[in-house]
């Protein structure tokens, strides 16, 4: 393929991209994204993860926590643009926040941080809302013994 093909390709793809810039920025430049190698090393207070490698999106979620608010969070995601960018964009709402406050976050909350997303993908968000919870809930396990 020709340069000049390549750059029409680009452009078509560009042009057809059915998502929000944010989507789009967080998907590109996932933020807090935490690597295989990053993750051996790290000290979690709190770990989630939801999903099935079988059927679909995998999202397991890293949280630190001091005095009740998350410090720190980190994430990976096996899925599509929608599923990686609403758990990049969960990991953002979410650092600095009370673990209460963290709690009470719901899909619309993280899809409405994006800009929206297209309806057959609203179970992206789904799913990092509930690897959320299923940290927090993990370090409170923690927490009690």
């Amino acid at each position: 393929m020709n340069k000049q093909k390549i750059k029409n390709k680009i452009k078509e793809t560009n042009n057809s991209w059915f998502y929000t810039d944010i989507v789009k920025d967080h998907f590109f430049n996932p933020k807090n994204f935490l690597t295989d190698k990053e993750a051996k090393n790290y000290k979690a207070d709190g770990v989630g993860i939801v999903g099935s490698s079988a059927c679909g999106d995998v999202m397991k979620m890293w949280i630190r926590v001091k005095n009740n608010k998350i410090i720190d969070c980190k994430w990976q995601t096996f899925g599509c643009a929608s599923a990686l960018a609403s758990t990049s964009v969960l990991s953002t709402m979410v650092i600095g926040m009370k673990l209460e406050d963290a709690k009470k976050i719901t899909p619309q909350d993280i899809i409405k941080k994006l800009g929206g997303l297209p309806q057959i993908k609203i179970h992206c968000s789904v799913l990092g809302d509930q690897a959320l919870r299923k940290a927090i809930e993990d370090y409170e396990g923690k927490k009690v013994k």
